[in-house]
C-alpha cells in the first residue's frame, strides 16, 4: 500500500474592511485567532491560524482590510495585504452582498493577475435574495472569470465546511512549514494585546480606538497565574484622558474585559496591569511602527 503523502500550503484570505475575513478565519481555524469587531481596520497585521491533520497542515492567514493609505501605519497595513498576494497557495478573496463590485479597482487587478486558484466568497447571503444574488455572482464573474465563487455566510457557519474541504483538495504535497503542534505563527503576547485592543475598540467610540496601539511589556508565566503588564499608547494627552476615564473607571472596565477574555484564551488566570502613555503621531513615525511590529 502506498503511503499517504503529505499536503502544506498557505491559504491567504484578502478583501476590502468589514467583509467578514476575521469571522471566517476563525471558522476556519476553529480558534479565536482573529479579533472581531463591527469597527473597520480591527485586523491591522497579518494573523496566521494553523490547521494541523497527520498528512495535511493548512496555514490560514487573515490580512488587514484593502483601503488607500492616509498615513504610514495604513500603508504597513496594505504591505500585509499585497504581500498576502505573492505567496499563496489558495486565494481566498472575500466580499459581501453590501459592498459595490468595483469598490477597489487598483487590488482587484492584482488579484487577477495572481497564478493560484482563488476562491471568491460572498459573505453575509442571508442579507439578500436570491435574484440579487444571482446578479452579484454574475457582476463577479465577469472581473474574476477564472474564480470560484461561492456564496458563504461566515456568521452563520453556511458553506464553511464546504470551503475546507475544496481547500484540502487543493493543497499541494509539501512537508509542514511549522510545528505540527503549532495554532498560530504569533507569540502568546501578541494575543493578549489583540484581545485589549478589541475592548478599546468595543468600549470607547469614534476616533478614539484608531489611535490606539497595546504593547505588553511584560508576560510572565507562572504555575497557576499569568501576569501581565500592558501600555496603552494614544497620541494625545486628552485622548489619555478618555481611556483612563472619571478616576479611572473607564480603564478599570476595559481592563475587567480584556482579563475575562485572556483568561478564556490562556485557560489560566491572568493578573493583568494595565497603564497609558503618550507617544505624540505614533502612527506617522517610524522607529515606533517598527517597534510595534509593523514593515515600513
Amino acid at each position: 500500500m502506498t503511503e499517504k503523502k503529505h499536503k502544506s500550503g498557505f491559504v491567504n484570505i484578502v478583501g476590502n474592511p468589514n467583509v467578514g475575513k476575521s469571522t471566517l478565519m476563525n471558522r476556519l481555524v476553529g480558534e479565536r485567532i482573529s479579533i472581531i469587531t463591527s469597527k473597520a481596520q480591527t485586523t491591522r497585521h497579518r494573523i496566521m491560524g494553523i490547521v494541523n491533520t497527520d498528512d495535511m497542515q493548512i496555514v490560514y492567514s487573515d490580512t488587514p482590510g484593502v483601503l488607500q493609505p492616509n498615513y504610514k501605519l495604513q500603508q504597513s497595513m496594505l504591505n500585509f495585504s499585497q504581500s498576502a498576494l505573492g505567496d499563496a497557495d489558495v486565494l481566498l478573496y472575500v466580499t459581501d452582498v453590501i459592498e459595490t463590485i468595483d469598490k477597489n479597482e487598483s487590488f482587484l487587478k492584482k488579484v487577477q493577475e495572481v497564478d493560484c486558484p482563488v476562491l471568491l466568497l460572498i459573505n453575509k447571503v442571508d442579507q439578500t435574495t436570491q435574484d440579487d444574488l444571482e446578479k452579484i455572482v454574475a457582476g463577479w464573474k465577469e472581473l474574476l472569470p477564472k474564480a470560484e465563487i461561492l456564496p458563504i455566510s461566515a456568521l452563520n457557519n453556511f458553506n464553511i465546511d464546504y470551503i475546507k474541504r475544496r481547500v484540502e483538495q487543493l493543497m499541494p504535497e509539501s512537508p509542514p512549514y511549522f510545528e505540527k503542534d503549532a495554532l498560530t505563527d504569533k507569540p502568546a503576547r501578541f494575543f493578549v494585546t489583540e484581545i485589549i485592543r478589541e475592548k478599546v475598540l468595543l468600549y470607547y467610540q469614534k476616533e478614539i480606538p484608531y489611535s490606539v496601539e497595546v504593547i505588553v511589556e511584560m508576560f510572565k508565566e507562572e504555575k497557576e497565574l499569568i501576569r501581565i503588564k500592558s501600555l496603552i499608547i494614544v497620541e494625545r494627552d486628552s485622548q489619555k484622558g478618555i481611556i483612563i476615564g472619571h478616576m479611572g473607571a473607564a480603564l478599570k472596565k476595559v481592563g475587567a474585559m480584556a482579563r475575562k477574555d485572556i483568561e478564556r484564551f490562556f485557560g489560566k488566570k491572568v493578573f493583568l496591569e494595565m497603564f497609558v502613555k503618550v507617544e505624540k503621531d505614533w502612527r506617522n513615525r517610524d522607529n515606533l511602527l517598527q517597534s510595534f511590529g509593523y514593515e515600513l
